[in-house]
């Protein structure tokens, strides 16, 4: 994981995102507010990107989804890059392939294990 400076910087660079895409859009933060009915605040936490204003994230997502529609934006997107911004960068590829060979060698040892019951239930019936 990235440090929290990092971290930081990735939230409020999703922040300029939002407040640029409603901008180009040439709609005012109080219009966004009224067709969302969310908070001044929330919709100012959002555009800043500061974490500690925020909402929880639970909610965030919902926030998001409210404010794509308001301002035009894909919500998958929005949501997407939220929590790209807030996670931070994707596992590394050598751990996703441990996980990978994790997944085979217990696929492996169940099909030997179901052999091997397969060889005992056949030597038990005759």
């Amino acid at each position: 994981m990235g440090n929290p400076s990092e971290s930081t910087e990735r939230l409020a660079a999703f922040g300029r995102w939002l407040a640029r895409e409603r901008e180009l859009r040439g709609l005012p933060r109080e219009e966004v507010v009224r067709t969302t009915k969310l908070a001044p605040g929330v919709v100012e936490a959002l555009e800043s990107g500061e974490e500690g204003r925020m909402p929880p994230r639970a909610y965030v997502v919902g926030y998001l989804r409210a404010y794509a529609a308001a301002v035009g934006l894909d919500a998958d997107e929005a949501v997407l890059r939220f929590e790209e911004a807030a996670a931070g960068p994707a596992v590394p590829a050598a751990r996703g392939r441990r996980a990978g060979a994790s997944a085979r060698t217990v696929a492996a040892l169940a099909l030997a294990a179901a052999a091997v019951a397969g060889i005992a239930w056949a030597l038990l019936r005759s």
